[in-house]
């Protein structure tokens, strides 16, 4: 198979032009060309007043590919494409009964179990919250009803934190095995849209994952694995610096030696209890902020000047940055085109935003967060949990600034930059559920994060004209970036540094940030289980 880059045609193209262009770029006929696959297309907007143009990279089979390859030496947007098949480790050994046991079911033990069990090891998934359908439900009470379930919300349950997102499905991780593909693929199989493969900035959308996920656990199951929700993990038993076992809030205890820790960025009560067991933990730097919202046609008139709106682009994004006078960096986080901002706390008394999109992107308001990075080194120097706790100060104070009532602080963007109180929507409405209160957001953050964002806005309005028009909505606080703690692993193994058999993995142990990357080190970490568990296995070590 052949890998043609740099394929370039008009936004209204038919599939016969690109059948047509294929065939100019190879200098082959018809008859020659067998089959292809877009493996990518992206568009160049940087003359979008002039002409946007679709880029495509196509894997294509031909009848003679030496022959091309030899007629077209030197052309360096032609070459033999990659493999990107998945290559599973070996199966389950006969009469192998030890269980290994996942954590979480979030994007990435969703992949480590959907590994082992695809492979025969029959893996026990624990679940804190709830199956997908009544987690949504439960989310919804917070919502509409300001009503939160600590155990079934934005961020604890099947499908994970991302659940609630935008669905992002692109990640700046590298990834020479292609584990990104087999995720996607993974869920295309599960009834992701097709669309998903080639599209560079691929994205599901809350409604459809829900179905998608769902039918992954499905088939978890019935290859032998077992997934058990309303399942919290009390504690994680360990004998000489290995672990033999989990105990449940419900009195269970599950007996095992594998234990992929497979925890979301907010399962503060179980880095606690890991802490208080002696599992290595160090703090790690994340970000806090707000989320902005502009209306989406602003936000398309700049990025993509006369082609705003065209059905074949959608609803435009940005990525932003500013590197403030206080040697802080203040930049656009998971911006959803067509979104709104969701209460994402699991904590009682305690206010969160995050963004969420559904697949059509078609709400009227553009949001992201606007972020401060942050560091232990800096900003929480004094032990590694320091950082949960200034997450949840804000995230406290954040509540009282809203009225107690789960309700979200918010001020006009205009009034933030002069720091004056607003008492007063203008045009653009705010979409945060249950609520917004209006008034000053200047005691929500620390002092040097709200003096970087004051800088930032207008430098934001350079890059993206009227970004800092004075009625866009600021909503607080935006805290759960990412794990403010990394449980740290053997690159080697992939286990903890100091107990044998816990396996650290995905957002929450700090090596993975969004559904795609979460869903990679779920697959690395299954993999680095299963070898270990064959080890052992041969060893006479394990039943």
């Amino acid at each position: 198979m052949l890998r043609l880059t740099e394929l370039s045609l008009p936004l209204d193209h038919s599939e016969d032009d690109l059948t047509q262009a294929i065939l100019a770029a190879l200098a082959i006929q018809s008859a020659e060309l067998t089959g292809y696959t877009v493996f990518k297309r992206s568009y160049d907007a940087r003359k979008k007043n002039s002409v946007i143009s679709f880029i495509y990279i196509v894997d294509v089979e031909v009848a003679d590919e030496d022959a091309i390859l030899a007629n077209t030496k030197g052309a360096r947007n032609i070459r033999t494409a990659p493999d990107t098949r998945y290559y599973p480790l070996a199966a389950a050994p006969a009469g192998l009964q030890a269980r290994p046991v996942v954590i979480g079911f979030g994007p990435c033990g969703l992949f480590a179990a959907l590994i082992l069990a695809q492979q025969g090891y029959k893996p026990i998934v624990l679940e804190r919250g709830r199956e997908v359908r009544q987690r949504t439900q439960d989310t919804w009470g917070l919502w509409r009803k300001n009503i939160l379930n600590v155990e079934s919300n934005v961020q604890f349950g099947e499908g994970g934190a991302g659940l609630f997102s935008d669905g992002k499905l692109y990640s700046q991780i590298k990834d020479p095995k292609f584990y990104g593909r087999k995720v996607m693929l993974e869920f295309v199989k599960a009834g992701a849209p097709e669309e998903i493969l080639f599209v560079s900035k691929p994205h599901i959308g809350t409604f459809r994952l829900t179905g998608v996920v769902a039918a992954m656990r499905e088939e978890i199951i019935a290859l032998g694995g077992e997934v058990r929700f309303e399942s919290r993990v009390q504690d994680v038993m360990v004998d000489e610096g290995r672990v033999t076992g989990v105990a449940l809030a419900n009195g269970d205890t599950i007996n095992t030696q594998h234990v992929i820790l497979a925890l979301g960025h907010s399962a503060r009560d179980t880095f606690r209890m890991l802490h208080d067991r002696g599992v290595f933990i160090e703090a790690k730097p994340f970000a806090i902020g707000f989320r902005v919202e502009h209306p989406q046609s602003l936000i398309d008139n700049a990025r993509l000047g006369k082609y705003a709106g065209h059905p074949q682009l959608g609803a435009a994004d940005y990525k932003l940055v500013h590197h403030a006078k206080n040697g802080r960096a203040v930049y656009s986080f998971c911006m959803c085109p067509g979104g709104t901002v969701v209460a994402a706390t699991s904590e009682q008394g305690r206010v969160v935003t995050n963004g969420m999109s559904q697949y059509s992107r078609n709400e009227r308001n553009a949001n992201s967060g606007i972020v401060v990075g942050i560091s232990p080194e800096v900003d929480y120097p004094s032990s590694p949990l320091a950082g949960i706790a200034l997450q949840e100060a804000l995230e406290s104070q954040a509540f009282m600034l809203g009225g107690e009532d789960y309700c979200a602080p918010a001020q006009l963007l205009g009034d933030f930059i002069k720091g004056r109180a607003s008492t007063q929507l203008g045009q653009v409405e705010p979409s945060y559920k249950p609520g917004v209160k209006l008034g000053d957001l200047a005691s929500a953050l620390p002092n040097f994060a709200i003096d970087a964002i004051r800088e930032a806005l207008p430098a934001f309005g350079k890059q993206i004209r009227h970004f800092d028009r004075e009625d866009a909505v600021l909503t607080g606080v935006e805290t759960r970036t990412s794990s403010p703690i990394r449980i740290t692993r053997d690159r080697d193994t992939l286990q903890s540094l100091n107990t044998r058999g816990l396996y650290p993995a995905g957002e929450g142990a700090g090596y993975a940030g969004g559904i795609l990357s979460a869903g990679v080190d779920g697959i690395k970490v299954a993999e680095a289980l299963i070898t270990a568990l064959r080890e052992d296995f041969d060893k006479g070590a394990l039943a």
